[in-house]
């Protein structure tokens, strides 16, 4: 880890603060070099050393983001994440030395926004900051962003980011929102996870199993049967669609062309039905 000046256990506001970041470390050292650079990018800072102590300061002043540490004493980052998030969504950076992906997938489920694991660079963090709290909505949506959508009994209001399924408010966290409002604005057209991460995460980097997690989360959400998956589908050897009734054309037949795409004249044909026959084979029972 980079060396720096150690920062107060509450780093006092900037002025004009960037936003209000919980820190919840029990690693004094790493708390306070996570503090100081966090501080020195223009944020407000406290601190916190384990769960209890987290939620409280959670409850008195509910911050714009908190970086959170998986390995606490008393009471583990998930149990924090979870009893967080039961008081409405909130940007989540895990922080932890666990990088196993079972725990990373664990902490993406229970409504981690990113994972970061240790050791690590505190510039790359302040990075992942700035891009979970770009994502979760700081300023007024763009135009063409802002405007409802709806398909397949699914309404988003990207302004009021509220969601619904067939009239029934669905819980999404600010992740999820984003993912599916993104999908929506371009339905029947496929996104590898690398494109997703970039324009839904704003990343240029990190673990694509992200994506893939909140893929199945979100088709639990707005699915009728998320075993077999007919709105949120994956494309073999792509990534994910949205398909919307009437949007144009057989899904099968579509997800086909797309793994065709490029094949020569003469043999497109036969690669077109066996991509057809191993997309309907495997949709909806792949990773995600």
């Amino acid at each position: 880890m980079e060396n720096t000046p150690l920062a107060p256990p509450h780093a006092p506001a900037p002025a004009a603060a960037r936003g209000r970041v919980l820190v919840v470390d029990d690693d004094p050292t790493v708390a306070e070099v996570v503090v100081g650079y966090l501080h020195r990018a223009g944020y407000a800072v406290e601190r916190a050393g384990d769960g209890p102590a987290a939620l409280e300061r959670f409850a008195a002043a509910r911050p714009d983001l908190v970086v959170l540490d998986l390995m606490l004493p008393a009471m583990d980052g998930f149990e924090v994440c979870r009893r967080m998030r039961a008081h409405g969504p909130v940007p989540v950076i895990m922080l932890t030395a666990r990088g196993d992906e079972e725990d990373r997938i664990l902490g993406l489920e229970t409504g981690a926004d990113d994972y970061v694991t240790k050791p690590f660079s505190p510039r790359e963090l302040v990075l992942r900051v700035e891009s979970v709290l770009r994502r979760a909505g700081a300023g007024a949506p763009a135009a063409e962003g802002a405007r409802p959508l709806s398909g397949a009994g699914l309404r988003l209001d990207p302004v009021a980011r509220s969601a619904f399924r067939d009239g029934v408010r669905l819980a999404l966290t600010l992740r999820e929102f984003d993912l599916l409002a993104f999908l929506l604005r371009y339905p029947g057209r496929a996104f590898g996870r690398e494109e997703l991460m970039r324009e839904v995460w704003g990343w240029d980097f990190g673990d694509l199993s992200t994506v893939t997690v909140h893929i199945r989360r979100l088709r639990g959400k707005v699915e009728q049967d998320p075993a077999r998956p007919r709105l949120i589908r994956t494309v073999w050897g792509v990534g994910y669609r949205l398909d919307l009734p009437g949007d144009g054309g057989d899904a099968e037949t579509r997800e086909a062309a797309e793994v065709a795409e490029g094949a020569g004249a003469a043999d497109r044909a036969g690669v077109v039905a066996d991509a057809a026959e191993a997309a309907d084979r495997t949709d909806g029972a792949g990773p995600a």
